[in-house]
């Protein structure tokens, strides 16, 4: 792959050029994109326009087929050697990862692990951090999205807000420097999105990156700074959430929030 520049400015997130086919299908086609320091963006649009691909972009998931995305000034899965750009080693990307923490739709908890366990396992065995320190952390982020009540608890006996709530609290936990938000919503039944969105909206008074996919507008109307509209893996419009949402400005935006919000 060849090397692209790196952004003049040091935004944290950086997106220049990406673009990923699946076969025949191109997921992304060389979208470009800046998420400033403690900025939150949503990622509005359609299923199928490229969103979740772009997330996992961002942290390596997926690799590029062309393109380049940095993070706190550091070009993520590749090293420059000249004009080329060179994998890493997985070891490598998996350190870049800890950068970014990452919730998916689904909550992936250890079930075996107590909720309290579940937010303290990656400090102790990947950051190396003392058994009370680690678990001490937990508890102050389980109280953090309201589940100081739940340490104790395992998936199992939680229900699926409370079992994304300690997701949430997982990814913290690993001090990150972004959070990625897949559709974290997607798979609740609908009385407990808010609980999620009341977690998230709080990340927004901490001052943490945050990059979020989401079709729950009034979220991103009240939480988000920017809104980005992607369609067949593009950017078709991008601004202040208050402009896009109540006066988009493309056509296909105006399509897309009639349809959502009838």
């Amino acid at each position: 792959m060849t090397a692209m520049p790196p952004p003049r400015a040091a935004p944290m997130v950086a997106v220049r050029g990406v673009s990923k086919r699946f076969g025949a299908v191109h997921a992304l086609a060389g979208v470009s994109l800046d998420v400033a320091r403690g900025e939150v963006v949503c990622l509005l649009g359609p299923s199928g326009s490229g969103k979740s691909t772009l997330l996992r972009c961002v942290n390596h998931l997926e690799r590029p087929d062309a393109g380049a995305v940095w993070v706190a000034g550091d070009l993520i899965g590749y090293r420059r050697d000249g004009d080329r750009l060179l994998e890493l080693p997985d070891a490598a990307v998996a350190r870049q990862r800890r950068r970014c923490g990452m919730v998916f739709q689904r909550f992936n908890l250890w079930p075996h692990l107590t909720a309290l366990q579940n937010v303290a396992e990656g400090p102790m065995r990947v950051l190396r951090r003392p058994k009370a320190e680690a678990r001490d952390a937990a508890r102050a982020l389980l109280a953090q999205v309201g589940l100081a009540d739940k340490a104790a608890a395992y998936p199992s006996q939680l229900s699926g807000g409370q079992q994304q709530r300690v997701a949430i609290a997982r990814a913290l936990a690993m001090d990150p420097e972004v959070m990625l938000f897949d559709e974290p919503t997607s798979a609740l039944d609908p009385e407990l999105v808010g609980e999620v969105l009341a977690a998230m909206r709080g990340l927004t008074g901490t001052g943490m990156t945050m990059l979020v996919v989401t079709h729950e507008i009034g979220f991103a109307r009240e939480a988000a700074d920017r809104v980005v509209f992607m369609d067949a893996g593009a950017v078709v419009e991008a601004g202040p959430a208050a402009q896009v949402l109540s006066a988009p400005g493309h056509a296909r935006t105006r399509d897309f929030l009639s349809a959502v919000l009838a």
